[in-house]
């Protein structure tokens, strides 16, 4: 069932970042993130007051750590969606399944000493293989003179997958999806109302405004099913399964905004795909065990 949520909340997370990359030629990236953290309290708030989830929790600090790497990751992800085609920001944000493989097998690594170098070599191969790709990827930015949003694209990526590993780590504490996503709405809120007054708030004109409020609840709606996913599922299985995110935005990208990407950028995604599978299927022969599992 985890793969249902992990495909949906890719769906939901594709269609807010076309929603993002209209409403970012009206408003800055701070903007954005505020009205996406305030919408989505709103909208989470008022879901866990249906459900009766409590919003007390045990683990605050817990809480404050996923919001702050969190909201730097998604941060950096709008800037990557308002410079990039959508399919290449979207894809560097989504190498957080690489990332992850790279955490969980240096952990590994770490732990077990030099006698598991040789068992996770092809582990490590497939982490390669990804980080090959984003070279590719890359490549056509340097080309475009969009390097620095590639790098921004890059970073978002490395901070989701932290910000998934403590996600899981969350769940395997036993706290509710629902309160977990409120609270990171608060620090997506609070850090996006910091920025936004230093650089100064766009004025909200229709219909331009129109665009922020699918961007909250799209988020919301995305943030919960990727928790639930996180929570109940695999962690290297759920992070190569956010891939579809890829495919969703390739097609939205052509559709709607005509991107046009070159062959070796294809390729590049591609890659990082096939990489991130590679790493799925090897770490459940090799049964390497994520750190979030030992708390």
């Amino acid at each position: 069932m985890q793969a249902s949520w992990m495909i949906l909340a890719s769906l939901f997370f594709a269609t807010m970042s076309v929603c993002i990359k209209f409403a970012s030629a009206h408003f800055g990236t701070f903007e954005l993130v505020f009205y996406r953290g305030v919408i989505g309290m709103v909208f989470m708030g008022s879901m866990c007051r249906l459900q009766g989830v409590s919003l007390r929790t045990r683990i605050p600090m817990m809480h404050v750590w996923r919001s702050a790497i969190g909201v730097m990751s998604l941060s950096a992800w709008f800037y990557a969606i308002a410079h990039l085609p959508l399919a290449t920001a979207m894809t560097l944000n989504y190498m957080s399944g690489v990332w992850v493989a790279a955490f969980l097998v240096g952990g590994t690594l770490v732990m077990g000493g030099l006698q598991d170098i040789r068992r996770q070599g092809p582990v490590v191969l497939t982490v390669i293989a990804g980080f090959t790709g984003v070279i590719m990827i890359l490549r056509p930015t340097i080309e475009q003179n969009q390097l620095f949003a590639g790098v921004v694209g890059l970073l978002s990526g490395i901070g989701a997958a932290l910000a998934y590993m403590q996600v899981a780590a969350l769940g395997r504490l036993g706290e509710d999806e629902s309160r977990t996503v409120f609270y990171f709405s608060i620090g997506t809120a609070v850090t996006g109302l910091v920025g936004a007054s230093v650089v100064g708030f766009a004025p909200l004109a229709w219909p331009t405004a129109a665009w922020l409020l699918p961007v909250g609840i799209l988020a919301a709606l995305g943030q919960l099913c990727m928790t639930k996913a996180y929570s109940r599922g695999a962690t290297l299985v759920v992070a190569n399964l956010q891939y579809s995110g890829i495919v969703f935005s390739a097609l939205y990208g052509l559709a709607l905004f005509g991107d046009d990407i070159p062959v070796i950028g294809w390729a590049g995604m591609a890659l990082i795909i096939a990489s991130g599978i590679a790493a799925t299927a090897l770490r459940n022969r090799t049964l390497v065990k994520p750190p979030a599992e030992e708390h």
